[in-house]
């Protein structure tokens, strides 16, 4: 038989079935009658991936003394019992490699299958001269494009390891699903992040190569660990599906998946990072390849524009690799999987800019100065307070030189206080009005406060625009041009009844606000939570909203905010123009609610505000009940879980599957009682319309954006 080199897509085509499997050895020893269990040899277990109507990618790992490569046979079957062997262009059994450079992975492209078939698999290893089997898998191509059939499938997002438990997948893989869909943050690259990490005891993640690991420590507090070596990245992957739950869900459906922030670093654009906050450039390219290679060991993805695909450290990311691509199942449903990561530009507000400079000046703002403030025109003119300015800044370390140019008089002001100066503030009658970055919300010289997150929104929309306008739209980019024109042509010729969109973060605003509230005054404002999402290039989202509309039956599932979101987006100032997002919590990583509150406790702003640890408290009521988001009808913000979507010729049904975020650190993979630990959430979307229905007991209710109710 051929020997496959490693990990290349390898092609396998069926030309017949075998009616049992017989004990001939074919002359080189293989003797079926003789295979023994073998699963210790396979501690990451089986997975499939990316099934098509006559193809799917299957996977493993092996793990056996010595540093030689190992050839494993695959089998594939028709039926559970493992009797009805297919055979293939090389034979009943095809050879693969698992190279020890590539940490002992194999992935084949098994093509040649029937549309619509499930089939199950296994590879086999022979050691000490005895044949041992791995883990059985079963997984499913799709049905062919001309079938009118209904299509069930899961998504999930955001499964952290450290002392969490994957009690959504032990759920999960109880269903009857077609596949299941990962839409990011397969792993965590960091360990120990007290921000948003821990829990259960023995369920860390230590990183063996030492020597490889990145030190994150901005403050001088000892900070945390990240991935950043080879190795790291391929520990991460090995531990993650060292876990049961996990494993049954892979060992039991294809999978579809693409990636978010963490599969590389957390909040990154392109090979950046953005731990530091600014205070030293944390692109990083090697560790880019490192993370990016380790995707394409562990994964069972197809690259169909080139099915013999390997991965090339030659290659500068983003071109390095494409995981960008769609997958059809039969008449009715058309998945869209988009990478909003490696070719985004970078976010809007820096998070090292000086919070004083001005960005938007009252020439650029025009006779409508709404969120704008009094500013020096040049902070040179006023030599006695560019001094202090300047003292104030490299008293912490930051760059002098910075402070240039326009500066706002906020700013200033802010400044002769912490300073305890003598200064007399500056007088801001007939001053300009524009807007600078504290305007925004950013008060410090390094914070993602103000910059990522907590961004006051009218000010930042009135930046954006400007920033928009300046670059020609390269300000907000997340696909870069390729992929936004496949994308947006993918959409638009496909003739399946739904075009699902595999969206990696919130296209939905998600504001909050505090006019009202009884916080100081600099807080009495609309905010943005998040911008390193959608919100952050809502120009951009504009114009493929525009487009999307158009298209018609388009349903965004999104995942990454730790959060259960149902809403209907919506072009900015036109409600009539919209479409349906359905936003999935985390498998387990510490919700929405619980890292708004760490942030709070963490950031020296935030936390010297009254009664800003309650205000994160209540998150929920502060989008869903007093918010401005008009689109945005059900919100759960303490929940894990998952969602299954059953999409048929006149409907696209949703259930969100939730259980509270306390049993993430209690293991119940095996709990006869699993199922009481969830809460179903129906969802319904009826072809032809981009109406939202939640069904209330048996009743279905329409969400109207107009009067913010389930109507």
């Amino acid at each position: 038989m051929r020997r496959r080199q490693f990990l290349r897509a390898t092609l396998a085509t069926v030309s017949g079935w075998a009616t049992g499997c017989g004990s001939d050895d074919g002359g080189d020893g293989f003797d079926e009658d003789e295979i023994e269990d073998g699963r210790e040899l396979f501690p990451q277990s089986v997975a499939s991936g990316d099934p098509r109507p006559d193809s799917v990618v299957l996977w493993t790992r092996v793990d056996v003394p010595g540093d030689g490569d190992v050839e494993l046979r695959l089998q594939v079957f028709t039926d559970a019992e493992l009797t009805g062997e297919a055979t293939w262009e090389d034979g009943p059994a095809q050879i693969v490699v698992a190279s020890r450079d590539h940490d002992r992975c194999v992935k084949v492209r098994v093509v040649g299958l029937s549309a619509g078939t499930t089939y199950w698999y296994r590879f086999v290893a022979s050691v000490d001269d005895r044949w041992r089997a791995s883990q059985t898998g079963r997984t499913k191509t799709a049905p062919a494009a001309d079938a009118d059939t209904t299509v069930r499938f899961a998504y999930v997002s955001c499964q952290d390891f450290g002392g969490r438990y994957y009690n959504a997948y032990a759920h999960l893989a109880q269903q009857e699903l077609d596949f299941f869909v990962h839409l990011g943050d397969y792993i965590y690259e960091t360990a120990g992040d007290s921000g948003f990490q821990g829990g259960t005891e023995g369920r860390e993640v230590v990183f063996e190569d030492q020597a490889g690991v990145l030190v994150v420590d901005p403050t001088g507090d000892g900070g945390y660990q990240a991935a950043r070596s080879l190795d790291n990245y391929r520990q991460l992957y090995r531990l993650y599906r060292s876990d049961v739950a996990l494993q049954r869900a892979h060992e039991s459906l294809p999978m579809i998946a693409t990636w978010d922030d963490h599969e590389f670093s957390d909040d990154c654009w392109g090979a950046t990072g953005t731990y530091l906050s600014g205070r030293q450039d944390e692109t990083d390219v090697e560790r880019r390849h490192n993370a990016n290679q380790a995707w394409f060991e562990y994964m069972p993805v197809d690259y169909p524009e080139d099915p013999e695909f390997e991965y090339d450290r030659g290659v500068a990311p983003p071109d390095d690799i494409r995981i960008w691509r769609d997958h059809v199942f039969g008449r009715h449903l058309h998945l869209v999987m988009t990478d909003l990561r490696s070719h985004r530009s970078d976010h809007l507000i820096p998070e090292d800019a000086y919070p004083g400079t001005v960005v938007v000046t009252e020439a650029q703002l025009g006779a409508d100065t709404t969120d704008a403030s009094p500013y020096v025109e040049d902070i040179e003119a006023e030599a006695s307070h560019a001094e202090l300015l300047r003292m104030h800044a490299m008293a912490a370390g930051y760059p002098a030189d910075r402070v240039a140019g326009p500066i706002s008089i906020a700013w200033i002001d802010s400044v002769i206080e912490d300073m305890g100066s003598s200064l007399a503030p500056i007088d801001p009658t007939g001053r300009p009005l524009g807007i600078a970055y504290v305007d925004m919300l950013k008060g410090s010289f390094w914070s993602r406060i103000g910059s990522r997150y907590l961004v006051a929104a009218g000010p930042f929309a009135r930046y954006g625009a400007q920033r928009w306008a300046e670059t020609d739209g390269a300000s907000e980019t997340a696909m870069g041009p390729a992929q936004e024109q496949w994308f947006l042509d993918t959409m638009r010729t496909s003739p399946a009844t739904w075009k699902v969109w595999g969206n990696e973060f919130c296209l939905s605003p998600l504001q909050i606000d505090l006019t009202l509230l009884d916080v100081p005054a600099s807080f009495k404002r609309v905010f943005h939570i998040n911008v390193d999402d959608w919100n952050g290039m809502a120009n951009r989202r504009d114009v493929l909203l525009g487009e999307l509309v158009g298209v018609g039956n388009v349903v965004a599932i999104t995942g990454d905010i730790h959060a259960f979101f149902a809403a209907t987006p919506m072009v900015a100032g036109d409600p009539n123009r919209r479409i349906v997002e359905l936003v999935g919590g985390s498998v387990s990583s510490r919700s929405l609610q619980s890292i708004l509150q760490g942030q709070v406790e963490d950031d020296p702003v935030l936390s010297s505000v009254p009664g800003a640890s309650q205000l994160a408290a209540a998150i929920r009521d502060l989008l869903l009940d007093l918010g401005p988001n008009r689109h945005l009808g059900f919100a759960d913000v303490t929940s894990h879980g998952y969602a299954v979507v059953e999409v048929g010729a006149t409907a696209l049904h949703t259930t969100y599957w939730t259980h509270a975020e306390a049993e993430a650190e209690v293991n119940h993979y095996d709990d006869p009682q699993l199922d009481a630990l969830f809460t179903p959430v129906r969802f319904r979307v009826d072809a032809g319309s981009p109406e939202l229905y939640q069904d209330f007991n048996g009743t279905w209710r329409r969400w109207d954006p107009t009067v913010k109710m389930w109507v």
